[in-house]
């Protein structure tokens, strides 16, 4: 097994750690496993807390900071966190004005963010939820029931993260998160399976010269396996099914996410493609973002997320940020 690792057994402990020695700007609970924005909570300002299982960086803990996250919750690889890394979560970061729980849709994510809000509002801290779900590629797989939630999560922390940093009220921040997430749609690619430190081998079989398109960010399947494709035949097959989804009537963000193994070169290529297909067909493009966001161990593929956005929604987006995984405008 090839890996930076100690052992299997303390990869998030050690990462972790590291993570609070380079960004001293986060309180990083190591024992407890929760990732804190140094400052908060902030007086009058409604805080976001989101949360899973880790391998997929650096969503979500790279997502901390003013702009975004006021919280995240790291579970072990591939595994939900627990209800209780919630709870404290939402205690440290609460300051009266409530707290919004991003959660992408896996059954773990969602059964445990569950029961965080109730023993959070035992506690008096006003919760809201929403359940991210963009990715068009299979309605139910292993790990849900209903669509997975992947890219798009990145769009939800991002402008609800602003519009909370603004001071809208809980009803406003859930609602512009509900908004993101519903004019998101998201497809991806696998190019090769990823590797878990406690397997130690690949978690599907995937054989060479063959290509798995519509994965989840787990190693899920997709919804078929073909030869392998050019840069431009996977664009056209990913905008193809989300196209097929939904007719974008605004403009819209564009995130080509790399799975975590695959260079920026490719990528860039990727996109060049992606932005060729959406020219053909019509759509509007306002913002591109680029990079290695929602991974997947070192899988090596990439994703495709659209999210239609307005006015509003725009100037969400290009609103100041200062995360260790995203940052502008500071």
């Amino acid at each position: 097994m090839r890996m930076l690792i100690n052992v299997p057994e303390t990869v998030v402990a050690d990462a972790l750690r590291g993570m609070a020695a380079a960004h001293p700007e986060l309180t990083v609970d190591v024992e407890n496993r929760v990732i804190v924005r140094r400052d908060a909570p902030v007086a009058g300002k409604v805080a976001l807390v989101s949360g899973g299982g880790s391998g997929h960086e650096p969503l979500h803990g790279g997502f901390v900071g003013p702009g975004m996250l006021s919280a995240a919750c790291p579970g072990e690889v591939f595994t939900s966190p627990v209800p209780d890394q919630m709870v404290r979560a939402a205690a440290a970061v609460d300051s009266g004005a409530g707290v919004l729980f991003v959660v992408k849709n896996y059954t773990g994510d969602v059964l445990n963010f569950d029961m965080a809000a109730e023993l959070a509002e035992d506690e008096g801290i006003q919760i809201a939820k929403v359940l991210v779900d963009d990715d068009v590629a299979v309605t139910d797989s292993l790990y849900t029931a209903g669509r997975r939630g992947t890219g798009a999560t990145l769009f939800v922390e991002k402008i609800a993260g602003a519009a909370a940093d603004e001071g809208r009220p809980l009803e406003r921040v859930e609602a512009i998160a509900r908004q993101v997430n519903e004019g998101s749609r998201s497809f991806g690619v696998a190019l090769s399976a990823c590797t878990t430190p406690a397997k130690g081998s690949p978690t599907f079989e995937l054989p060479a010269g063959e290509l798995e398109l519509g994965i989840g960010i787990h190693g899920e399947p997709g919804r078929e396996r073909r030869r392998m494709m050019t840069s431009g035949e996977i664009a056209e097959a990913s905008l193809d099914a989300i196209l097929h989804d939904v007719t974008p009537r605004n403009p819209v963000l564009v995130l080509v996410n790399g799975m975590g193994a695959t260079p920026l070169l490719e990528l860039y290529g990727f996109n060049a493609e992606v932005q060729r297909v959406l020219g053909e067909r019509g759509v509007a493009v306002a913002r591109v973002l680029v990079g290695n966001y929602v991974t997947s161990l070192d899988m090596a593929g990439a994703s495709v997320t659209l999210c239609q956005v307005d006015e509003e929604l725009l100037r969400l987006w290009d609103a100041p940020v200062r995360t260790p995984g995203l940052r502008w405008g500071m």
